[in-house]
Formats: structure tokens, sequence, C-alpha cells
């Protein structure tokens, strides 16, 4: 069974920094993406950032520029350093591992998430 078990988050106030961390109970490169969501009070799940099994990045353009998503093979972790924070960026953080590639069979696998609130 996969177990994805995030870390880092917290409270901080506008423009300050945290970096998230997840860490996978076997090898992140057995894993087709790896990615990071967040689900915000009262709105839906949306993805953060992404990173596949080859390097490739993707980011939801509210986070392009301010973060950035990195692994460490030796660690099993995937990481999203965040700056300059923003209010709207408060939210629940989910960690995502995805085996498979559509239309072929998926299997995704979600951690407990972990809170991150911007206030001043």
């Amino acid at each position: 069974q996969v177990q994805l078990v995030e870390s880092g988050g917290g409270l901080v106030q506008p423009g300050g920094s945290l970096r998230l961390s997840c860490a996978a109970s076997e090898s992140i490169f057995s894993f087709n993406v790896m990615g990071w969501y967040r689900q915000a009070l009262g709105k839906q799940r949306e993805l953060v950032a992404g990173m596949n099994r080859e390097g490739r990045t993707n980011y939801a353009d509210s986070a392009r520029g301010r973060f950035a998503i990195s692994r460490d093979s030796a660690k099993n972790t995937v990481y999203l350093q965040m700056s300059r924070l923003k209010l709207e960026d408060t939210a629940l953080y989910y960690c995502n591992a995805r085996s498979g590639v559509p239309p072929g069979p998926v299997s995704d696998y979600w951690g407990q998430g972990t809170q991150v609130t911007v206030a001043s």
C-alpha cells in the first residue's frame, strides 16, 4: 500500500515562504507523475504543481513564478517550495502520486494533507 506523508505546512505572513515535503513509502520513480494539489475552504481541489518521471514540470498559473516543485530520489521525497505567499494560497495541500497514463488504467494515491495558512 502506497503511503504519502506530507509535512511543512503552517502559518506564515503574506510574502513569506514555506517548503512542503512529501515522503513516499516507495521509490518516487515508480510513479508516472507526482504533484501537489490544494483545496481551499468551499472550493474544489486544484493542481498546484506536478513533475513527471522524466522531470518535466507544470504549474498552475497562480503558482508559476512563485512555487517550485523538486524531488530527492534518494529520500523518496518531493518538495514544494512556496515563496511570496499570498492570502489566497491558504488551503489544505495534498501530495499526489499517479501510476499509469491515460487512457490506460490510472491509480491515484493521496497524502493526508498539510495545512498552509497565510495571514497577517
